[in-house]
């Protein structure tokens, strides 16, 4: 089993710690391959890495136009009269990645791809998933749940979201051969991406989730969007079954907000509760597994270093 936490001090270092495993892993795969394939994640919690690797491609350290990445999310519903509109909405996660890497880089990424949320039709497809129930499923135990459309729907709308939407992005990684390093973030109760809580793993390679109601009033709340009506109910998300196929997971964590999923995460049980819980039966299973986390969401693992030593897990204190 291969799973190393690192503590940091601050946001800052852990954001410095990170880009330099992502960075050194960047470079290394780069000299065994062509082609290096990246999954990326939005929210705050990668801000800091994606400037100090911007940095370093910027300064020759590896070539930025060798590499494609794939975005972990997108949202379905944003704000907008047509698909460009929606793409270039400052709350899609399109737009996040320019602003937060992309625009930054002299050499741009090969390729760039981001699950295509925005190609739906919000309108469209809660009057598809009303007419057209037998279609499809809930799965999930918890309030936020993923919509698992059936293999034959009689909806032609509803059956080219799982053609071309789901089951497509999942080819596209397929046929990219795979993503090598995959960074993620964590939310309050583990959930990677939009995989939330409840939501089991099996099948969860691209879902169509259906956001918590908490979601989206969290998301006016914080001024993401003017109110509930402008605030996207649905998304398309990578799930944990997927997520936990790359080479590497590098996982960054900051704050009160995460201590508990963190510590549950690694020496809790594997469940759908905490689906970050996933990674370790990932590193069980050959997976590299990197925790980076500042010493607050570190609390619960710090204080229970035997218990982290019994369980082969590497503890590397840098604060």
């Amino acid at each position: 089993m291969s799973i190393t936490v690192f503590v940091a001090r601050d946001f800052a270092q852990m954001s410095e710690i990170a880009a330099e495993i992502v960075i050194n892993k960047t470079i290394d795969i780069l000299k065994t391959k062509d082609k290096a394939v990246l999954g990326l994640a939005t929210g705050n919690s990668p801000t800091g890495l994606y400037r100090h690797f911007a940095k370093a491609a910027n300064d020759g350290k590896f070539d930025s136009g060798r590499i494609r990445s794939f975005n972990l999310d997108e949202y379905i519903g944003l704000p907008g009269d047509n698909i460009q509109q929606r793409v270039l909405h400052p709350e899609s996660y399109a737009y996040f990645m320019i602003q937060e890497l992309f625009s930054h880089l002299d050499k741009k990424f090969l390729e760039t791809r981001v699950p295509y949320g925005t190609l739906i039709d919000q309108k469209m497809l809660i009057e598809e998933l009303k007419k057209h129930k037998k279609d499809w499923e809930f799965k999930g135990a918890d309030a936020g749940k993923s919509i698992v459309i059936k293999a034959k729907p009689k909806s032609k709308y509803l059956a080219w979201i799982r053609k071309e939407i789901l089951e497509g992005y999942a080819r596209k990684i397929k046929a990219a051969g795979g993503i090598d390093l995959q960074i993620i973030g964590v939310g309050g109760r583990g959930h990677v991406a939009f995989h939330e809580s409840g939501i089991p793993f099996k099948g969860s390679k691209v879902m169509l989730v259906k956001l918590d109601d908490n979601t989206i009033a969290n998301a006016v709340a914080d001024g993401h969007f003017r109110n509930r009506k402008d605030s996207p109910q649905y998304a398309i998300s990578m799930g944990a079954q997927l997520v936990y196929k790359a080479r590497t997971v590098v996982l960054l964590a900051s704050g009160a907000r995460k201590t508990e999923s963190v510590t549950r995460s690694l020496l809790g049980d594997v469940t759908p509760e905490i689906p970050i819980s996933y990674g370790q039966q990932y590193a069980e299973q050959g997976g590299e597994l990197i925790y980076v986390l500042d010493h607050v969401a570190a609390g619960g693992l710090l204080a229970k270093t035997k218990e982290l030593k019994d369980w082969g897990i590497v503890l590397k204190n840098m604060t």
